[in-house]
């Protein structure tokens, strides 16, 4: 074992804390195993290829010695697809999530999304369109608010040619009249939002149901090619050992741990603040989490992001994270 790879969201993660305080270097680098990010570092497959199809391993999880700790679309996606990965933590972050409108629209709440031009982003630059899904997702959150559903709605097709990053097509497809409300999240759409002048019809994180947050990120999951798991099950509780202490630096040093949510989000203080506020990192494979993951996966098959439909409770692997909970305590 010479090298042991780790991927990340841009979005507050015990992996992104861990790795940026050095703490995955010292954990392993004794042992002689270089510790690479797929966010920049060697090519992993030792040749010459293109940096989209370097990044894509984050969405398709085809490089075995991989950790990571994302979205559950991709990683769903992943795994419906034939991937053998385990499921080895979750996380739930709440992260801003609102449904945006121009300042003179007419759309005050959730009920007055009835029969309006909601935006759907059509995406190519991720081997799945996790930004659509994310969108309906957000959308359903917010018409069950009032008693409604997508149908109730007119989903309205945004195609994205280029990869602009995070909302601007549906922003400016909003800014031209095209659609009447975009769905977000994040600390990056907390400062586009303000910098545009738009205005929050729908505060999702406002609403008690975490039913109605769940999302792409919420809640988030950590995960491991099996055949790791089965070979080195001792590096991935490791890994795992570290990441626990993340979570534990981060509730105690929250003003340090700002800076470090910023380079990790691309994002400024004002725009972690505002998206997050003062995360909670904590992983764990709770029955809530995982029923809350189960909801997820059933809306991804139902809605054909998913070839198979995922055991969401088979997939778990309670094993590792109990085994990082026993060194932390040893």
């Amino acid at each position: 074992m010479q090298e042991l790879w780790f991927t990340r969201c841009p979005v507050p993660t015990a992996t992104g804390v861990a790795a940026d305080l050095g703490w995955l270097d010292d954990e392993f680098g004794p042992d002689g195993i270089a510790v690479r990010s797929l966010q920049g570092g060697p090519d992993p497959w030792g040749r010459h290829v293109s940096r989209r199809r370097f990044t894509h391993q984050h969405f398709t999880h085809e490089l075995s010695a991989l950790i990571r700790e994302g979205g559950n679309v991709p990683a769903l996606w992943a795994k419906a697809r034939g991937r053998d990965t385990r499921l080895i933590g979750l996380t739930w972050i709440e992260e801003r999530q609102v449904v945006l409108t121009t300042p003179g629209s007419s759309i005050r709440d959730a009920a007055d999304l009835r029969g309006r031009r909601l935006a759907l982003p059509v995406r190519t630059d991720a081997p799945v369109d996790f930004w659509r899904a994310m969108a309906l997702r957000g959308f359903h959150g917010a018409l069950s608010i009032a008693g409604l559903t997508l149908g109730d709605a007119r989903l309205t097709d945004v195609y994205v040619k280029d990869d602009p990053g995070h909302w601007a097509p549906e922003l400016d497809a909003l800014a031209a009249g095209d659609v009447d409300a975009v769905y977000v999240k994040g600390a990056r759409a907390v400062e586009d939002a303000e910098r545009r002048g738009l205005r929050v019809a729908v505060d999702l994180d406002a609403h008690p149901d975490p039913a109605v947050r769940v999302n792409n990120g919420t809640p988030r999951p950590i995960t491991v090619d099996q055949s790791f798991l089965d070979t080195r099950p001792d590096l991935v509780i490791r890994f795992l050992r570290v990441l626990l202490d993340a979570v534990r630096w981060t509730a105690a040093y929250p003003g340090e741990a700002a800076l470090v949510l910023g380079r990790e989000t691309g994002a400024g203080a004002a725009g972690v603040a505002g998206a997050y506020g003062t995360p909670d990192l904590s992983i764990d494979l709770s029955e809530e989490r995982l029923a809350l993951l189960a909801d997820q996966e059933r809306f991804l098959w139902e809605h054909g992001f998913l070839a198979e439909a995922v055991d969401v409770e088979a997939w778990a692997d309670h094993t590792p994270l109990y085994g990082a909970r026993l060194r932390r305590t040893a």
